[in-house]
């Protein structure tokens, strides 16, 4: 079972780009936390605060697919770093607005979220194109599941570290420290890329060529992407969930810890999956984050009032074990569906899905937590998987094409 991690902890560089790739991501984690407690207490309105940071995630979205397309051009390091700096230093500017405005004033926020969304450094879309280069057969499988443990990980440390900073200090300093995150662990994962040389562009025979449609006509490419956009959406809506049970209880470091124990289960889910041999079976895999995800509709109020943290965290670390093994074999499929030199474009594209997921859930799950509770919040989050489920069931499996040539 360990064999395909010390295959892959056996290439150089790997297991450094993998930390610092997660690293990169760690600000991305506790921010939509942060955000919701800065914006709820600020408009008084869990729908608002959605609305905010689908702003903010609506501005990734857009960038995602440009981002990707440059770096398959024009390389990554240097975008990587340059956007690292722009979104850290616009968050920071972000996390003040609510103490220079008041809440009618929060369409400025909204602006300003979308703003620095477009400067969300691409280190995901990046991260994840390079693994096919460097690896190969089961490795690379294992690369997908450790960078999908790793996120989850990341998971369980930025909502706990942002739920810390709310309970502590105050929303502002949390979000402070999500922009000083971005930028930190942007400049990080740009230095390994280059030591690594993955800093350059794919060269192929065509690369001065345009890049028209195409991507989207591979069969499962656009079933791939949706399918991430309603599994992104349902765990958000799942986290949104949490922080609004915990803040109703006044207890908000509930919300961090909670959100640590899923993660903590999905961790441990990867860990077995990334061990096991064989390709992943994706329908089996999101059908099991299903089931892990209903399981908490009757756990919740107003089903089960006032409910009990300690039966919340048990369901959540049982049904997080899916978690990622479902993210890592949506990845792995995509990144074998996707034409080699337009990976990392792909993975843009998913980014861009994700987030839009995101973007969904935040104003979705606010509108169901104002007017139902947290039981029916989590019900809409099973209808985003049960969604989810088939359309895993219609991507088709693909062998990846033969790798170019760096130059």
């Amino acid at each position: 079972m360990l064999q395909p991690y010390r295959e892959l902890a056996a290439v150089p560089r790997v297991p450094a780009l993998l930390i610092w790739a997660s690293l990169g991501r760690l600000h991305m984690t506790g921010t939509p936390l942060a955000m919701s407690f800065l914006i709820a207490g600020w408009t008084g309105s869990y729908t608002l605060a959605g609305v905010i940071g689908a702003a903010l995630l609506i501005g990734i979205g857009v960038s995602g697919p440009v981002r990707g397309r440059a770096a398959d051009r024009r390389g990554a390091a240097g975008l990587v770093m340059v956007t690292g700096v722009g979104y850290g230093l616009g968050m920071i500017v972000l996390a003040f607005v609510p103490t220079w405005l008041p809440g009618s004033w929060w369409p400025v926020m909204a602006v300003g979220a979308f703003a620095v969304g477009l400067f969300n450094p691409p280190v995901i879309p990046v991260s994840r194109a390079i693994w096919p280069r460097m690896l190969s057969g089961s490795a690379l499988n294992s690369a997908y599941t450790v960078d999908a443990t790793l996120t989850e990980l990341m998971y369980a440390v930025g909502p706990l570290l942002a739920a810390a900073l709310v309970a502590a200090v105050n929303p502002e300093m949390s979000l402070v420290i999500s922009g000083a995150l971005a930028m930190l662990g942007a400049a990080g994962f740009a230095r390994m890329l280059s030591v690594a040389g993955q800093s350059g562009p794919v060269a192929t025979s065509d690369q001065a060529k345009p890049r028209r449609a195409g991507l989207f006509t591979v069969p499962g490419v656009s079933a791939s992407l949706l399918l991430s956009f309603f599994l992104v959406a349902a765990l958000l809506m799942v986290d949104m969930t949490i922080v609004a049970w915990a803040r109703n209880v006044g207890e908000p470091i509930l919300a961090g810890v909670l959100g640590a124990v899923w993660a903590v289960g999905s961790g441990i889910g990867g860990l077995v999956a990334g061990g096991l041999r064989g390709a992943p079976r994706l329908t089996r895999r999101v059908v099991l984050n299903l089931l892990g995800v209903a399981a908490l509709v009757p756990v919740l109020p107003p089903v089960f009032d006032p409910a009990s943290p300690w039966l919340i965290g048990l369901v959540l670390l049982f049904g997080g074990a899916a978690i990622a093994p479902a993210v890592a074999a949506a990845n792995a499929r995509l990144g074998e569906l996707a034409p080699a030199e337009r990976r990392t474009e792909a993975y843009g594209w998913l980014s861009s899905a994700s987030t839009a997921g995101f973007a969904i859930a935040l104003p979705t799950s606010g509108f169901l937590l104002d007017h139902g509770g947290p039981s029916v919040a989590a019900a809409g989050a099973v209808v985003m998987v049960t969604l989810g489920v088939l359309l895993a069931a219609r991507i088709p499996a693909a062998k990846p094409e033969p790798e170019p040539v760096l130059s």
